[in-house]
């Protein structure tokens, strides 16, 4: 996913979508797969200081485990089998148990997967950058691109620092490289941001002891898989439908166990207020559970969160998702645009605008997004179509400064939107509205939005954006009509030649295709045109005191006939 039309200064700019997909055929829109994944947190609560202590403790453990088996595996190569997978188990297992360390290696094989296509998508973030590098320095200076390749460089200085650059990249390529052929990554448990701020503490505002909390608070491990079958579905982090709360102690700290079988209750007790039924129908019915805990140093609180999969749901095909029309959906900056379309592919309504803010911590930032796509589903129900579309963007070679130069407004604005996280947000909550997303190619959206939308649908009462015309291409392109409008008629053959008609003749009628005289006054043999009379009142008839005469009736003196 990425950008559809960006805001920079408080005007819309122009996105870099049409950009992503220029040469390249349009793909056909499909229908998004939804989540079969849900979790759900809540906070642990009266918790007393012999509880946080063993929370510490256990944390602290198996997190130095954790890091211990990652080091191991990130070093082992290639030479990765299930061989090596259970002589690994074998040695966490004698130091905590084996649900813990199942638990474990399992983290560290998610966590090498993730580091992995992590180094994928920066060894072709190089390859990317240095080729357009050595294509800018092949140009003379001050060469003017054009949209499908950059221009030189405008001074002999910054060709010189580029020159530089580009030798750097190839150094930092080649060691990446490397790491990729034997299959290493380098990964920090806890985050490399957090462990490079030790070394600036006065700057990030932080005493030693306080980064110290932070930092065995990233790296420790509390996370236990589900087991269907087991009590409450999960033995080792056990919750019980009425929210008590034990854990099975690794064996180092069996002696801390204030139950029996080695487990330790905590004090307070949990409650899932969001889908708290589906977690109860779970845990009474024995079925997996995998839980979480997690402290919180800056505001020194503890959560617990439980997450399990759900059953694989068929998806809705492209033709009944669009049978009721779609919601057009233009990410920005700021806002969504959002315009719905019947199935024809015509606008309907007005636009709407849901906004949002993305600035400030990174829990602001999801809530502002979370609400905005709240408001859009409740609208997208009332409104009774079956659809949200939204483009298929990504922004894996449109945010480096080498594509859009010394534009560092629009690089930090088309980086700074979540894209990711929209996606994966949207698919959820459109599965729990029973909506189904359905993605588009992002290709001239916005440019032909405007070109064929923005000035039709401008009125006296209705302000046309770019953006809400790049939502109705967006819905049209999913409801599989082109983005353009159908070509009109000419002026002269939209009614008549010379003026609509007031009623249109029968086939039978002599001189239909003639224009109907204009005689002013009333349509009556019985009545002069001037007069006021209603001609066709069913009174409006030739007798005696009715309001047509204009004097008393009286036979005439004059004979019929001589």
């Amino acid at each position: 996913m990425g950008l559809v039309g960006a805001v920079e200064g408080g005007r819309g700019v122009r996105g870099v979508s049409s950009a992503v997909a220029a040469s390249q055929p349009l793909r056909a829109p499909f229908v998004v797969r939804e989540g079969t994944g849900c979790a759900i947190r809540t906070r642990l609560k009266d918790l007393n200081g012999q509880d946080v202590e063993v929370l510490r403790l256990v944390g602290g453990h198996l997190g130095s485990l954790a890091s211990r088996d990652l080091r191991v595996y990130a070093q082992a190569g290639f030479e990765r089998n299930n061989r090596s997978w259970a002589v690994r188990k074998q040695a966490l297992t004698a130091a905590c148990s084996s649900r813990w360390a199942g638990a474990i290696t399992k983290s560290t094989h998610d966590q090498y997967a993730l580091a992995r296509r992590a180094q994928a998508a920066h060894l072709h973030r190089l390859e990317t950058t240095m080729k357009v590098i050595r294509h800018r320095l092949a140009q003379p200076l001050g060469a003017k691109g054009s949209k499908r390749a950059p221009g030189g460089y405008q001074s002999a200085r910054e060709w010189r620092a580029k020159a530089q650059r580009l030798r750097v990249l190839e150094a930092r390529h080649t060691q990446v490289a490397a790491d990729w052929e034997t299959g290493r990554v380098r990964v920090v448990r806890g985050g490399k941001r957090l462990a490079t701020t030790r070394h600036h503490l006065e700057e990030a505002g932080l005493t030693e002891y306080g980064w110290r909390v932070r930092w065995e608070a990233a790296r420790a491990f509390f996370s236990a898989d589900g087991e269907s079958g087991k009590r409450f579905g999960n033995e080792t982090i056990r919750v019980t439908p009425d929210g008590e709360v034990s854990v099975k102690l690794p064996r180092p700290l069996e002696h801390l166990a204030n139950a029996p079988h080695g487990r330790y209750v905590l004090t307070g007790r949990v409650e899932f207020r969001h889908r708290g039924e589906e977690w109860a129908d779970r845990v009474s019915s024995n079925r997996a559970v995998a839980y979480e805990i997690r402290h919180d140093p800056v505001r020194d609180r503890w959560y617990l969160t439980a997450s399990w999969k759900r059953p694989a749901v068929q998806t809705v095909p492209l033709e009944t998702a669009r049978a009721h029309g779609v919601i057009g959906v233009d990410m920005n900056a700021d806002h969504l645009a959002a315009y719905r379309l019947d199935a024809h592919g015509n606008p309907v309504g007005e636009p709407r605008r849901f906004d949002y803010d993305l600035t400030g911590p990174a829990s602001h930032r999801d809530a502002q997004l979370r609400h905005a796509l709240t408001r859009l589903m409740h609208w997208a129900v009332r409104s009774g179509v079956g659809a949200v579309a939204i483009e298929d963007l990504h922004f894996s070679d449109s945010t480096t400064r080498e594509k859009h130069g010394r534009r560092k407004r629009f690089r930090q604005t088309v980086s700074g939107i979540p894209t990711g996280r929209l996606k994966a947000r949207i698919v959820n909550m459109a599965a729990e509205h029973r909506l189904t997303i359905v993605a588009v190619d992002p290709a001239y959206t916005s440019q032909w939005g405007a070109q064929h939308w923005q000035k039709p649908l401008t009125t006296a009462n209705r302000e046309m954006t770019r953006h809400d015309a790049a939502a109705i291409a967006i819905g049209r392109r999913a409801l599989g009509h082109p983005v353009r409008r159908r070509t009109a008629t000419p002026r002269i053959h939209q009614s008549d030649g010379y003026g609509h008609r007031a009623a249109q003749a029968t086939p039978s009628a002599r001189g239909r295709e003639e224009t109907r005289p204009s005689i002013p006054g009333q349509r009556t043999r019985f009545v002069p045109p001037d007069t006021e009379a209603k001609a066709g009142d069913q009174r409006a008839q030739h007798r005696s005191g009715h309001a047509t005469e204009h004097e008393p009736w009286a036979q005439g003196s004059l004979p019929l006939s001589l």
